[in-house]
């Protein structure tokens, strides 16, 4: 076990856990944080992704040894109220359907609008690439990305 410490959504936290526990885990099971979801385990299909110092991050294969003192964002930080630009647009162009991937696919493209305040199509492209939807949603998610970026 060590004691590891780290800004959660905002919010300093200390967790005594093994140090190879990935991330994931550490949320969902240790803190509770049920938003950001398993999909894979290999860090391939992006359900797992958060922000690590604002950049977009897979937590299944990130151990907790790796995240002492950084700023880590989930999908319940990223808005309190839900209304971050991703978010309201996520709604507006009806993209969920079983919803499994979606906090990972908002916080993917959080981080992308971060960087890229209007991106092309081959930004959205490249920047969701690692993020699989089993509904097939892309072209909502697109259209939601690029809607999010005008506001």
């Amino acid at each position: 076990m060590a004691t590891i410490t780290f800004t959660l959504n905002g919010k300093r936290k200390t967790l005594s856990v093994d140090p190879q526990m990935p991330l994931l885990w550490a949320l969902r099971d240790t803190m509770g944080l049920k938003g950001t979801k398993y999909g894979c385990g290999i860090a391939q299909c992006g359900a797992c992704t958060v922000h690590v110092n604002g950049v977009a991050t897979r937590s299944c294969q990130l151990p907790m040894s790796a995240v002492a003192s950084q700023q880590i964002t989930t999908i319940e930080g990223l808005s309190v109220t839900g209304d971050h630009p991703v978010q309201k647009a996520w709604l507006e162009h009806d993209v969920a359907q079983c919803g499994y991937c979606q906090s990972g696919q908002i916080m993917s493209a959080a981080s992308l609008l971060k960087t890229t305040p209007n991106p092309t199509a081959a930004d959205i492209d490249g920047a969701m690439s690692g993020n699989i939807c089993r509904c097939g949603t892309y072209t909502r998610i697109k259209a939601a990305i690029h809607s999010a970026a005008k506001k």
